[in-house]
């Protein structure tokens, strides 16, 4: 695989910005953001409620069938 230097990223950087414009870039950029936070937000739900639920199996007495 090739290596990108700082000069390929610069000319990859300048077509995105032509092609896009600015008020894009920002705009996907907030999007992206808000995807990845509320994705964070979802992951630790769900180690949350996965805690939540294996400490309420550690506390539940055992039940004994005689």
């Amino acid at each position: 695989m090739p290596n990108i230097g700082p000069v390929q990223l610069i000319i990859i950087l300048l077509i995105v910005l032509l092609v896009f414009g600015t008020k894009r870039i920002r705009t996907l950029g907030s999007d992206l953001g808000g995807a990845i936070r509320e994705f964070r937000k979802g992951v630790g739900d769900s180690d949350d409620s996965q805690t939540a639920a294996a400490s309420d199996e550690d506390s539940k007495p055992a039940s004994k069938n005689d």
